[in-house]
């Protein structure tokens, strides 16, 4: 049998612990996460970490192993993910990569550019900036500093902007000089299986989750994280939104509300980049058996 990556991923809530679990139990596999904040050990709650049962049913990486106060991307975790791999590969011909972010995957799969680190007084005056003068601002500086990236760039997306002036402004050079976007190749199979279900249905999912999540005490959580909130890291649907509410900003029901609109929000965004993706391979949830069959006769090939 080949060295086989399965990478089991779709929208927030649709269940890609409890089915990745499945599967990974059938294989004797190690899961390692491709979730760009449940990799924070301060976040828990908020982002749906697996609990004690389903994390010693199948040995987990990169769950809470890094700090919110330490800078980390997507071409970090390429690095220590393609370390972890080579190690894992070892033991098991199969192994699963499980999460819905999409950079991470990707950075898995295909690879990403090495940015250089960018200067954090940069970055404060950015976000200063962005306060002061709105992101129309922070648009015309990127415009003026790398055109080719601002006629790419989701001009909407405050997050993204920021960063690419980070780079340009750090490096001096623009930000669309260390894009190279050339795949690069692995030294194992990668086998994709997107999960999906019903959009009423996955809603239901979605607002069921976040009640949850409130059951558990998130509000706590995140006023115990208050504090650390311009933190990158905090810049997260569950969260953010309480942060409005602690700042009197809003009220608390309209949090809450919000919460559930912006994780919906969120999988829709998440739908349409893995629908991009043709060697992605779509099931149902609760198809697993179908999925581990499927996944069986393909290494078999």
């Amino acid at each position: 049998m080949p060295k086989t990556l399965i990478v089991i991923t779709g929208p927030t809530g649709v269940g890609k612990t409890s089915t990745s679990i499945k599967i990974a139990r059938h294989f004797n596999a190690d899961i390692v996460s491709a979730d760009s904040r449940q990799i924070f050990k301060e976040m828990r709650i908020g982002t749906a970490v697996p609990d004690e049962k389903e994390l010693s049913a199948v040995k987990h990486h990169f769950i809470q192993t890094h700090s919110i106060h330490k800078n980390y991307n997507a071409s970090r975790f390429e690095m220590e993910a393609l370390d972890l791999l080579q190690n894992l590969f070892k033991k098991n011909d199969v192994v699963l990569l499980v999460g819905g972010s999409m950079l991470y995957i990707d950075a898995v799969c295909n690879g990403i550019d090495v940015m250089p680190d960018a200067d954090l007084d940069i970055r404060r005056q950015l976000k200063e900036q962005f306060a002061n003068e709105g992101i129309e601002s922070l648009r015309l500086q990127l415009k003026k500093l790398d055109p080719k990236y601002y006629s790419q760039v989701d001009l909407k997306n405050q997050n993204r902007i920021v960063h690419a002036l980070e780079i340009c402004l750090t490096t001096g050079k623009p930000y669309s000089s260390f894009r190279s976007n050339k795949k690069k190749k692995r030294p194992f199979s990668i086998l994709k299986i997107g999960l999906n279900c019903q959009r009423e249905k996955l809603h239901e999912r979605i607002n069921r989750r976040v009640n949850k999540m409130l059951e558990h005490g998130l509000e706590k959580e995140a006023k115990k994280l208050y504090s650390h909130k311009e933190l990158t890291a905090l810049n997260t649907v569950g969260y953010r939104e309480f942060f409005s509410y602690f700042n009197g900003d809003i009220l608390r029901e309209k949090a809450i509300e919000l919460i559930k609109r912006n994780s919906r929000r969120y999988a829709r965004k998440q739908l349409t980049w893995f629908r991009k993706d043709t060697e992605m391979n779509w099931f149902q949830p609760n198809e697993t058996s179908n999925i581990i069959q499927f996944i069986e006769n393909t290494i078999e090939r």
